[in-house]
C-alpha cells in the first residue's frame, strides 16, 4: 500500500468513524456496530476506498494488546490466581457445551465432520473486545463483573492456543513433540521472565525517573509490547503477554498514570479493529452461508448467556451478576476468526466454512453489542441511567 494510500485510509477511517459515531449517538445506537458497517461500506468488498484490509487489521491488533495490558494494570496477582481457580471448571464446562452447539449446527446443515469440528471449536470463545469495551469500571459491582469476565477470557485464551495446536496436528497427521513441550513450558517461562525483569529492571527505572512523564509513557509502551512479543515468540498469544505485563506492575502506584496515558492509544487502535472486521467481510459470498450463519449466531446469542448464568450461579455468584456476565460474554470471538483463517490456510476446511464462521462472528458482535447497550450500563448507554465510565 503506497504511503498516500495509508494516509488516505486513516483519513477515511477516522473521519468516517467520527461521522458514524455522531449519527449513532444521536440515534442511541452502539458505536461498535457503526464502525463495522463503515468498514463493510468503504472496504475492499464495498466501495473499495480502502483496499488493504489485512494491513489495517494488523495495525488494529495493537489495540487488543493495549486493551489486555490496561486490564492487567487493574488486577492484582493474588486476586487473579483466586479468580482463575474459581472459573476453571466454569470455563471448561461452558466450552464443551458451546463446541457441541457449533458442531451440531454445522452437521445439521450438511457440513463435513472436520469442518463441523472447526466450527465447534470457533464457537467456544467469547470476544475480549466486545465484552470489556462495553463494561464500566467505576462501580464496585462492575469491577467484580469485570474480574470474572477477565478470568474466563484468559482461560479461553489458553484453550484457543491449544485449539490452534490441534489444528496444526490435524493438518500434519502427527504430534509435533517440540511444539507440545514448548506449549507446556511457555507460560511458566514467560511468568518467571516477567517477574525477574520487573523486579530488577523495570521498577528501579520507575523509581529513578518517575517525575519524567514522557519517559514513563515510553517505558510502559516498551514494556507492554516487548512482553507481548516475547509471549508470541514462546508460542503464546500477544494478548496473554500484554496481560501478564500489566498484572506485573498492577501493585505499583504508577500503574494509574500508565492506564490513563494509554487509553487514547487503545481507543485509536480499537476503532481500526472494528473497521477492519467490516472491511474483511466478502459481501459477495455472504448469501452462500447467510442462513446457517444466522441460525448459528442466534443460537449463540441465546445459549451462551443461559449457560454462563447456570454455571456462575452454581459457583455461588449472585443471579444478577451471573445473568449480566452471561450476556456480556454472549458472542463469538476474535479467536473464532483466527481459527477459521488458520484452518483454511492449512487446507482443513473449505472457504464456505470460513465464511460461515466470519459472518456468524460479525452477527454476534452486532447482536451482542445491542443486547448489552440496551440492557446494562456501558460507556455508550442508550440512556443516562445506562451510561457509565
Amino acid at each position: 500500500m503506497p504511503h498516500e494510500s495509508i494516509v488516505f485510509s486513516v483519513f477515511l477511517i477516522f473521519t468516517g468513524a467520527a461521522l458514524v459515531a455522531t449519527l449513532a449517538l444521536f440515534a442511541r445506537q452502539a458505536l461498535i456496530v457503526g464502525y463495522i458497517v463503515l468498514g463493510a461500506v468503504v472496504g475492499p468488498w464495498g466501495l473499495q476506498w480502502v483496499n488493504d484490509a489485512e494491513l489495517i487489521q494488523d495495525i488494529a491488533h495493537v489495540g487488543i494488546i493495549f486493551l489486555l495490558f490496561l486490564l492487567g494494570l487493574n488486577l492484582y496477582p493474588q486476586k487473579l490466581v483466586q479468580l482463575l481457580r474459581q472459573t476453571t471448571l466454569i470455563t471448561i464446562f461452558t466450552s464443551i457445551v458451546f463446541a457441541a452447539l457449533g458442531w451440531g449446527v454445522a452437521v445439521s446443515f450438511g457440513f463435513p465432520q472436520i469442518d463441523a469440528l472447526i466450527i465447534g471449536i470457533a464457537v467456544m470463545f467469547s470476544s475480549t473486545i466486545v465484552s470489556l469495551k462495553l463494561l464500566p469500571t467505576t462501580v464496585l459491582h462492575h469491577r467484580h463483573t469485570g474480574e470474572v469476565i477477565i478470568s474466563v477470557l484468559l482461560l479461553q485464551d489458553v484453550i484457543a492456543i491449544v485449539a490452534l495446536l490441534i489444528i496444526q496436528i490435524l493438518h500434519q497427521g502427527d504430534v509435533p513433540t517440540r511444539e507440545m513441550v514448548m506449549l507446556i513450558l511457555a507460560l511458566p517461562i514467560l511468568i518467571v521472565t516477567v517477574i525477574v525483569i520487573e523486579k530488577f529492571v523495570l521498577l528501579p527505572l520507575f523509581r529513578r525517573f518517575d517525575k519524567i512523564q514522557e519517559y514513563i509513557f515510553l517505558l510502559a509502551l516498551g514494556w507492554c509490547l516487548g512482553i507481548a512479543q516475547l509471549s508470541s515468540g514462546l508460542g503464546l498469544s500477544y494478548e496473554i503477554g500484554a496481560f501478564i505485563a500489566g498484572v506485573a506492575v498492577a501493585t505499583n502506584p504508577i500503574s494509574r498514570f500508565i492506564a490513563e496515558s494509554l487509553r487514547p492509544i487503545r481507543d485509536f487502535f480499537l476503532v481500526m479493529f472494528f473497521f477492519a472486521l467490516g472491511a474483511g467481510m466478502n459481501l459477495h459470498r455472504v448469501e452462500d452461508v447467510l442462513i446457517p450463519a444466522t441460525v448459528l449466531a442466534v443460537l449463540v446469542l441465546l445459549v451462551k448467556p443461559v449457560t454462563f448464568k447456570f454455571m456462575l450461579t452454581k459457583a455461588s455468584e449472585t443471579e444478577k451478576l451471573s445473568w449480566e456476565t452471561g450476556w456480556r460474554l454472549g458472542q463469538l470471538s476474535e479467536f473464532s476468526l483466527l481459527i477459521a483463517f488458520m484452518a483454511l490456510q492449512v487446507g482443513l476446511i473449505v472457504k464456505e466454512t470460513a465464511y460461515l464462521i466470519q459472518v456468524a462472528t460479525l452477527l454476534t458482535f452486532i447482536g451482542s453489542s445491542y443486547l448489552i447497550v440496551l440492557r446494562y450500563p456501558t460507556p455508550i448507554g442508550v440512556s443516562d441511567r445506562l451510561r457509565r465510565d
